[in-house]
């Protein structure tokens, strides 16, 4: 029997043992191998086990196919978002800091549970700081389980108050989004517990965040942060020279 019948029997042996397909089935698309399943099941994993290096053949084929399939994701991502801009670049209420008129917007899309989003705040302020002629815009992506839900609908009733940043600020500055967190961050911020979390069960909010969750789905922001600065996605964290080149290439593409 060659080798890639051999390897092609190995990947059927598991379909065979999760699926039920049995030693018969395996003969039938195979004819080569005879006997019973224990036989069959002997075969392969001795020849498994003298030719190792399959294995690591299909882990590396599997990992080009999904970088292959990652990088076509994002390719189509950075094809939308043209299309994505105005929703990406009007802010929610009070969700935004710096130039309100900048000639560079960088959009980021946060979790409140995200520690790399908490990691990546100093940059972000950096860049506030550094550069007058730049807008950001935050978007509220809760992607970490309800309590990040919760706290994206809070942050948002505190962005239709005018107090976001003082909000968003304090609850990042927290161990996480807790209750406990979150009713802080909003005495810090100086917003009427009741009155906030009467805006945050709203309707507009929920379409906020479903419009926020859409749109991310389209870009391919499968995590947080995620960024588009200019007309450029970025994933993942970044320090403060990242988003000063990113900020300045967008600008020269002007």
């Amino acid at each position: 029997m060659n080798r890639l019948k051999l390897f092609f029997a190995g990947v059927l042996l598991v379909a065979a043992l999760l699926g039920g397909l049995g030693a018969l089935g395996l003969q039938r698309l195979l004819p080569g191998i005879g006997g019973s399943q224990a036989q069959v099941e002997r075969i392969v994993h001795n020849y498994l086990l003298d030719n190792p290096a399959i294995l690591r053949e299909m882990m590396e084929r599997l990992q080009q196919q999904e970088n292959a399939e990652a990088l076509k994701a994002q390719g189509d991502a950075q094809a939308a978002v043209p299309a994505a801009l105005p929703a990406l670049t009007t802010p929610f209420g009070s969700a935004w800091a710096g130039n309100p008129k900048g000639d560079v917007t960088v959009t980021v899309f946060m979790d409140y549970a995200c520690g790399y989003c908490r990691a990546s705040l100093p940059a972000l302020a950096e860049l506030i700081a550094k550069d007058p002629n730049v807008r950001v815009i935050y978007r509220e992506y809760p992607v970490l389980g309800e309590a990040s839900v919760t706290a994206a609908r809070f942050a948002l009733a505190a962005a239709q108050q005018g107090k976001f940043r003082a909000f968003h600020d304090a609850l990042f500055a927290s161990d996480g989004p807790s209750n406990a967190a979150i009713g802080a961050a909003l005495a810090k911020a100086g917003l009427d517990p009741a009155a906030t979390q009467k805006l945050a069960t709203s309707e507009a909010i929920a379409k906020e965040i479903d419009r926020n969750h859409q749109i991310g789905a389209k870009l391919a922001m499968n995590g947080t942060p995620a960024w588009v600065v200019g007309r450029q996605i970025l994933y993942g964290a970044r320090d403060y020279q990242a988003l000063a080149d990113a900020v300045a290439a967008a600008r020269k593409a002007k």
